[in-house]
């Protein structure tokens, strides 16, 4: 049967003329958008083939690790060039995201979740993957460079395992540690703790520096001491009424207690974060309360909402 042209019947494409479709798009008109023809009066747009699916880069040894992070570069590499949104990312887009799994994967510590820390660190290591990459298809470096830059480091900082250093203990070890990083070049001890840190963990680390060349307290009365220093020069300021000082000395009490939370042996950020939750989860109960007896907080007495509150106490 020859193909049929304009004037051919549904029956004649759909029927016995179904093989020959092809045939009749060659003897249709174009569509005025230009995407498909004009068939038996009404707009027809051919079959599109799907895309050969791309093959996923499975590892060649799956009890290895080293095959399984290959393949795992292979497989970004992969989405940045195929995938419109991987292709589009920048570092300075996604770097949010890095925060906020490095976040995410201390939540999975603190909950003791293994389950949950492990995949967090696969979040990790996406981002640390997808950094490399988009560097290198920039020129900038290479996740070899990273790593051979990681490895040297670590080796260069541990003379005591790779050398014939001797250490008398883990203060020596960190003693060392801040020494030779002065030696690759960092003009202060202090360089390296990012701004962008909470404030109370960036005191803490600025704190645990200057005490790793003997900037420190060896007395913790002394450390309290200086809280309660702190404390009495802010209620000067509150007295005085001078806000710019209230709020200078404010944040002199508070690294003076970020101070002695470490002398404790307490994470000062730590312990604000377990305070919160606690906090956060007694007000949740005193919302709960309130809604078993169909009232709003706003119409409640601070009483009423203390008798609840005490209830949480008990409970939380």
């Amino acid at each position: 049967m020859g193909a049929p042209g304009l004037g051919a019947s549904v029956r004649e494409v759909y029927g016995p003329a179904r093989l020959t479709i092809d045939e009749a798009f060659f003897n249709a008109q174009p569509a005025s958008n230009g995407l498909g023809v004009v068939f038996l009066g009404f707009p027809f747009y051919p079959y599109r083939a799907r895309p050969v699916p791309t093959p996923v880069p499975y590892p060649a040894d799956h009890n290895g690790v080293l095959s399984q992070f290959e393949a795992f570069v292979r497989l970004v590499t992969i989405l940045r060039e195929q995938c419109p949104w991987d292709m589009k990312q920048t570092h300075e887009s996604i770097s949010h995201l890095l925060l906020e799994e490095a976040y995410e994967t201390i939540e999975a510590i603190e909950k003791a979740d293994d389950q949950e820390f492990s995949k967090e660190l696969g979040d990790l290591l996406l981002h640390v993957v997808m950094h490399g990459v988009i560097a290198q298809q920039r020129g900038a470096f290479t996740l070899r460079d990273v790593i051979e830059q990681e490895f040297n480091k670590l080796v260069n900082r541990h003379p005591h395992i790779f050398a014939d250093e001797t250490v008398a203990d883990e203060k020596a070890v960190l003693q060392n540690w801040e020494r030779l990083k002065m030696n690759e070049g960092r003009t202060s001890i202090l360089d390296g703790v990012p701004k962008a840190l909470p404030a109370a963990l960036r005191a803490q680390r600025v704190q645990e520096k200057a005490a790793n060349v003997g900037f420190d307290w060896h007395d913790r009365r002394d450390v309290w001491a200086k809280v309660n220093e702190e404390l009495a020069e802010l209620q000067v300021e509150i007295a005085d009424g001078h806000a710019d000082g209230v709020e200078r000395e404010f944040g002199d009490v508070l690294f003076a207690l970020v101070n002695a939370a470490r002398h404790e042996g307490v994470i000062a950020e730590h312990a604000l974060h377990r305070t919160i939750e606690t906090f956060k989860a007694r007000f949740q109960h005193i919302e709960g309360r309130a809604a078993e007896h169909g009232r709003e907080l706003r119409s409640m007495t601070l009483e009423e909402m203390d008798r609840y509150w005490d209830e949480a106490k008990e409970q939380l």
